[in-house]
């Protein structure tokens, strides 16, 4: 993927303070080392989803090239935060105890201060006033609150498949008890990627590998997790559900962004169904202009997947264009 007529693919790994004393943010960086001046338009933030942390959701390389690859092949400097609690960011004191010690860890809010403080970082590394962001799934809901207080520093908004408000129960909210933090067991979710995917079509969706890549990569990410093939993620996510979008209660007021914003999903999303995005799309009303892919054969992992190229190719396209 890294063609040398285009220059090879920079790769860094930065760790920030965060506005609490002692939390550090990790901020991945991708980008062409023949690269130009970085500007507002080819700069953007990635921002993960409730279970999986950047790594794992933006930069493993199945098919020959992760997402994070594709991004900064076509030309853009790309970051990915990983919110206190995940991934390379420090994990809170609460996460080394019993997840029944404490409250909720990371809620939206939280995250939003996070995505905050990894803006400002690169809009002062480049030297900009604005850049892109896409988020994925409760990062829609952590770049949504952002949008709404920060909005002057976003020059377009992505949404791939974004929590949103649910008159119906949703896979993450099993009504488990609220704590502090989840253990997740990476080899188990194969079986809640599938769901509502037709059996002659997993080895399609799923191509030999791609799973045990990814299951590998996402594991890395937690190596002082409890038990072995298993990851440690913050519980806020499934407060935030409980507690606002299945309680009518947004996290935030879409009509307040003004930035383009596009929304991306999939087919078989058994997270974030159609009536979800429709709704959310008609209240993004006050958008410069904005618009909805939907994608035929994917699952809320269509980052992922197969299909991931027509996502790639929607979202670079609408970063790219210019406002007509």
């Amino acid at each position: 993927m890294n063609d040398t007529s285009i220059g090879a693919l920079l790769r860094d790994t930065y760790l920030i303070d965060s506005d609490t004393a002692g939390i550090q943010l990790q901020l991945r960086r991708r980008r062409r080392s023949d690269m130009g001046r970085a500007c507002s338009s080819n700069t953007l933030m990635l921002m993960h989803g409730a279970t999986f942390p950047s790594e794992s959701l933006f930069d493993v390389q199945v098919g020959g090239a992760s997402f994070m690859d594709v991004l900064a092949t076509a030309g853009f400097d790309v970051w990915a935060i990983d919110a206190r609690g995940y991934g390379g960011s420090t994990r809170p004191a609460e996460m080394a105890v019993s997840p029944g010690t404490a409250p909720p860890l990371t809620p939206a809010r939280v995250a939003a201060r996070d995505l905050a403080s990894a803006v400002e970082h690169v809009l002062v590394e480049n030297g900009i006033e604005r850049l892109n962001i896409v988020a994925m799934s409760w990062g829609g809901s952590v770049a949504g609150i952002y949008a709404e207080q920060h909005g002057r520093h976003i020059e377009k908004l992505v949404l791939v498949a974004p929590l949103w408000l649910s008159n119906h129960p949703l896979r993450i909210d099993t009504g488990q008890p609220l704590t502090a933090w989840r253990l997740i067991h990476v080899d188990a979710f194969r079986e809640a990627w599938l769901t509502g995917v037709p059996a002659d079509r997993h080895r399609n969706l799923l191509p030999p590998n791609w799973f045990e890549q990814w299951a590998a990569v996402t594991t890395s990410t937690d190596p002082d997790a409890a038990e072995p093939g298993a990851i440690r993620a913050p519980g806020g996510a499934i407060q935030d559900v409980r507690e606002h979008w299945l309680a009518n209660r947004p996290l935030y007021d879409p009509s307040a962004i003004s930035a383009p914003v596009l929304l991306v999903h999939a087919e078989w999303d058994q997270d974030v169904r159609v009536d979800m995005m429709q709704d959310l799309f008609k209240r993004l009303d006050n958008a410069a202009y904005r618009r909805w892919v939907e994608i035929g054969e994917g699952t809320h992992m269509i980052l992922m997947e197969p299909g991931r190229w027509q996502a790639f190719d929607a979202i670079i396209g609408f970063l790219k264009e210019s406002p007509r």
